[in-house]
């Protein structure tokens, strides 16, 4: 996700010169727009090699580490902030990584493509799997292990004690506060540990 509204409306959720630690954190530019806007400092966590050099690039901070191994090297409330902006959906335990989100943050954000968007719903009803800006794969060569809805994280955040602080949806950038199952392409949940 690097479209400029929705990284606004994601930087919101990050308190001003938080200490911040994005997961999944692509070439950087979330870190880097928090860093530059909000006056926040921390670590991106990547596995891939360009985005790492990309951040290298950019002057943000980064650690390459496979997330399906865990966050061990972080203790406990190391980070005001812990960030999974389009990372949930690529883990094999994403469980196991909500909880180690809360244990190494005080508070965490995620984001998600939301399998539940009303144009995805009706490519299943025409039989298909859909194929949209926020779910650009083919069924058979997506990167994305699983799929989830705005309603299964609310469910999941439930039975892990996470209390959500704030939900809400995005669709081109801009804020979908009602309906927002049906009507954003992306999930968005601001938690802490309850």
């Amino acid at each position: 996700m690097t479209e400029k509204a929705a990284m606004q409306a994601l930087a919101r959720l990050v308190p001003t010169g938080s200490r911040v630690l994005d997961l999944g954190c692509g070439n950087g530019a979330m870190l880097d727009y928090l860093q530059r806007e909000r006056g926040c400092s921390g670590y991106g966590v990547e596995i891939d090699d360009a985005n790492v050099l990309a951040c290298v690039q950019r002057g943000v901070d980064v650690i390459q580490l496979n997330l399906d191994e865990g966050l061990a090297l972080f203790d406990d409330n190391s980070f005001d902030v812990v960030l999974q902006i389009d990372t949930l959906q690529h883990l094999r335990n994403a469980e196991t990584m909500l909880r180690e989100t809360a244990r190494v943050g005080r508070t965490g954000v995620v984001a998600f493509p939301n399998f539940a968007h009303w144009p995805n719903r009706l490519s299943i009803l025409r039989g298909r799997m859909p194929v949209t800006r926020r779910l650009p794969y083919q069924w058979y060569d997506t990167p994305n292990i699983r799929v989830g809805t705005y309603k299964d994280f609310e469910v999941l955040a439930t039975k892990n004690s996470l209390r959500i602080l704030d939900a809400f949806g995005l669709q081109e950038g801009q804020e979908v506060r009602w309906l927002p199952n049906a009507r954003a392409g992306t999930a968005v949940f601001h938690f802490e540990h309850a």
